[in-house]
């Protein structure tokens, strides 16, 4: 397996070549089964605003911000810091939260005015973030930093947590908990916010893409060599694994009717589990190279931004039938739904940035 040494070099060149699947999968696949394209980013890379039903997404690129109005069509772009790479939305105060990588900031952004209203420096290389709106704090992850930010919403201060650099963080806002991992780390590490203890649990290396279900207190993790859902119960520390398709990356839960859903990178799949047996219940083909999904709670649709066919597929989640596969943009890796409309949009990897998909009813 590259180590993540190499995967750092290869995935933070700004390089059409450099493949998210080249180095996740390097050890699964031939290269003939992989298609030279793409940036290794995060699926946080885009997000909807229920509020105003304003949709975001990063502009890596661009240096900025895509504010889309899901209610007027208009478009604008809000300068950020150098690279931004992720986004986080509080929605009790109407904030936006941009990593922005290439200059170790967080560029926050006033929801009503959707201006610029503070950038706060932090580690280098940030990477992805959660949030705790009942504390109002925001947690940055950093790359080879060897620390964790967590910045105070109230004040924009920013205090380096020294716990280690983390590839991805969760959070669970009703027990005060955060959650993170190191892509070459076999253990995942958990905060307690109200006293700073970390408590480490074994999952296994190779870790991508991670989801809480508030609902039942669990984490389920993307374990990416084995091809498995690590299921981590908060209140026991107990751990589970679900067999599922090849290099699961990205999942997505609905709490409603207790389905996970996965996307495998690896073999053009998404597995739905049936969080109540504990077993996939369907797998289901979609595009080449899924790696990102959006749930429509209302309608139950799925939608699945497939990297390297330009489309996202869409699935009746309640019939866990595929309904369509539609144009989605020049490389779709990220979605947001709209949720008063059921709108998806699509972040791309290149300008003009983001596609609203149209969906038939």
């Amino acid at each position: 397996m590259i180590s993540r040494l190499l995967l750092f070099a290869f995935t933070r060149a700004h390089k059409p070549s450099v493949l998210f699947a080249f180095v996740l999968a390097h050890s699964f696949l031939s290269t003939a089964e992989v298609s030279p394209w793409g940036r290794f980013v995060t699926s946080t890379a885009i997000v909807s605003n229920s509020a105003t039903r304003k949709i975001y997404a990063v502009c890596e690129g661009a240096n900025s911000v895509a504010v889309i109005d899901a209610v007027s069509g208009r478009r604008r772009a809000v300068m950020v810091g150098r690279e931004p790479i992720a986004i986080a939305i509080n929605l009790r105060t109407n904030r936006i939260y941009v990593a922005n990588s290439g200059d170790a900031s967080v560029s926050v952004i006033d929801g009503r005015s959707d201006a610029v209203e503070a950038i706060i420096a932090v580690a280098r290389l940030p990477y992805t973030m959660a949030l705790d709106e009942t504390t109002n704090r925001i947690y940055v992850s950093h790359t080879y930093a060897g620390v964790v930010t967590m910045i105070d919403g109230a004040t924009s201060k920013a205090i380096p947590l020294k716990i280690g650099d983390a590839d991805g963080v969760a959070v669970d806002p009703q027990n005060g908990k955060v959650f993170l991992y190191t892509y070459e780390d076999s253990y995942v590490r958990i905060l307690d916010e109200a006293t700073g203890a970390v408590t480490k649990v074994g999952v296994g290396p190779h870790i991508w893409g991670m989801v809480f279900d508030e609902s039942t207190a669990t984490l389920y993790l993307a374990h990416t060599a084995t091809n498995e859902i690590v299921a981590l119960h908060e209140n026991s520390l107990s751990v589970s694994t679900i067999p599922v398709g090849k290099i699961p990356c990205a999942l997505a839960v609905d709490p409603e009717t207790r389905k996970l859903f996965v996307a495998n990178y690896g073999d053009n799949t998404v597995s739905i589990i049936d969080l109540q047996t504990r077993r996939v219940s369907r797998t289901l083909p979609v595009g080449r190279h899924p790696q990102g999904l959006a749930i429509d709670f209302k309608s139950k649709r799925v939608f699945v931004a497939n990297l390297h066919e330009d489309s996202l597929t869409v699935i009746d989640g309640a019939k866990n039938a595929v309904t369509s596969t539609l144009h989605a943009g020049s490389r779709p890796y990220a979605v947001a739904v709209d949720l008063q409309s059921g709108t998806p949009y699509a972040a791309n990897y290149s300008s003009p940035w983001v596609t609203k998909v149209v969906v038939s009813k």
